[in-house]
């Protein structure tokens, strides 16, 4: 047993505790309240005391692509095309090798371990370089497993099979941190047959599901109109796709898919129709407003998110279309980003996207039950971040100093299961 004390706790399930601490008890948090409190009924309890700092949940990064780690800046000159992007990006993914690739996954983790991630959703093409790379770094995580290009009803079952074989070799080595999912990548290059082998699949094993869907508007015009965008990839490979007439949203409920409550990354330019949709199915919402900006994608509608109930967490996506992990960073520009979209209804507050960057992803993901809050009996995934930095003085409002002052440069420790994994 040891106490964890600060100037501030931040339970995000409850109001900020000033001179707060948190009792972890092998696993698990047992006790949460002020310092007074917590040395009164463990007065023999080893204590850390951080000082002027905030304890608060580990982060929850719910969309990232660790394996794709060593093209950070590498694609920086064909950003103004996203067609050109992911080709270019497979083009360069195969020309390195599995050891490259799963040693660059490793540093992506150990990034985020050191911005005080504690959760990772990660979608992985290769699949175990991901996975490989949270277990090494004792990171909590869904590695969804990705589909190949496979947009062609003609071959949905032998796409199938070889996802459920990629799949079943890394669920084996499933741990108590880390788990497998499954993510047929978007609407544009995943079947409608296979959207709904693996939604039968995934509904009938309990397996969590992530998709990228309605990033962009060019996707739009593809799956409204035919038209444009991946139609000349379409045409290269001899493939037949039709375009559903729809939104991608409605497409995706119609294969079934959404059945599976699958954690949909990005949703920039869904409609309120769409939120809707979303919200019925029980679907959530991974938001990643850095990489959206940077790649000219649009404004995500962050606020109708939340004011929906959809279960919304903030995403890195990868260091190639964001160039960090830093869920702290996000959470500022979230807000910024959110509070300046044209058309936006109301004011993000700092607490909001806070509680996005934490209890948010865990509910989005899933693992609400186990992470996301300083709660007795929950795991103990902790974030601790120094507040005593110039940059963040004078400390008015703690959850405004940690949202709009404050960066992965000021995390001092990052706790899963109650063990720290923050590297030297």
């Amino acid at each position: 047993m040891k106490i964890l004390s600060a100037k501030w706790v931040l339970p995000i399930s409850s109001e900020p505790i000033v001179d707060g601490a948190v009792i972890v008890e092998g696993e698990r948090i047992t006790a949460v309240g002020t310092r007074d409190e917590i040395l009164g009924r463990f007065p023999s309890a080893m204590v850390e005391d951080f000082g002027e700092a905030a304890i608060l949940p580990g982060f929850v990064n719910c969309h990232s692509h660790l394996e794709i780690t060593a093209m950070r800046g590498a694609l920086d000159d064909v950003e103004h095309d996203f067609r050109s992007w992911l080709l270019k990006l497979n083009g360069l993914r195969a020309a390195m090798s599995d050891e490259e690739i799963g040693e660059a996954a490793f540093h992506g983790a150990l990034e985020g371990s050191r911005a005080g991630v504690t959760c990772f959703g990660d979608i992985g093409r290769s699949g175990h370089a991901g996975f490989e790379a949270l277990k090494r770094a004792g990171l909590r995580g869904v590695l969804y497993q990705e589909t190949e290009f496979s947009p062609d009803d003609r071959t949905a079952e032998e796409d199938f099979a070889r996802l459920r074989e990629k799949f079943a070799s890394l669920s084996g080595n499933a741990t108590e941190l880390v788990e497998v999912g499954l993510s047929p990548h978007s609407p544009y290059t995943v079947s409608r047959d296979l959207f709904r082998l693996i939604a039968e699949f995934a509904s009938a094993n309990e397996v969590k599901v992530s998709i990228h869907a309605a990033e962009s508007a060019d996707e739009d015009e593809l799956v409204l109109t035919g038209n444009g965008f991946f139609t000349e990839v379409y045409a290269k490979f001899g493939v037949e796709w039709t375009s559903p007439r729809t939104s991608s949203i409605e497409y995706l409920e119609s294969t079934g898919i959404l059945d599976a409550r699958p954690l949909l990354a990005h949703c920039v330019t869904v409609s309120e129709s769409d939120i809707a949709i979303i919200k019925r199915t029980g679907s959530s919402i991974a938001h990643c407003p850095k990489s959206n900006a940077k790649f000219g994608h649009g404004y995500a509608p962050f606020e109708r998110f939340l004011d929906s109930g959809v279960p919304v967490g903030l995403g890195s996506d990868s260091v190639a279309s964001n160039n960090m992990c830093d869920i702290l960073e996000e959470s500022r520009f979230a807000a910024l980003v959110a509070r300046n979209r044209p058309g936006s209804a109301r004011f993000i507050s700092a607490s909001e996207v806070l509680r996005a960057a934490t209890l948010g992803g865990a509910a989005a993901m899933g693992l609400d039950e186990k992470i996301g809050t300083l709660e007795p009996g929950k795991y103990a995934d902790i974030a601790v971040i120094a507040m005593d930095h110039p940059g963040q003085q004078p400390v008015n409002d703690i959850e405004t100093a940690l949202v709009f002052s404050s960066t992965s440069r000021d995390v001092i420790e990052t706790l899963v299961n109650g063990k720290s994994v923050l590297k030297p």
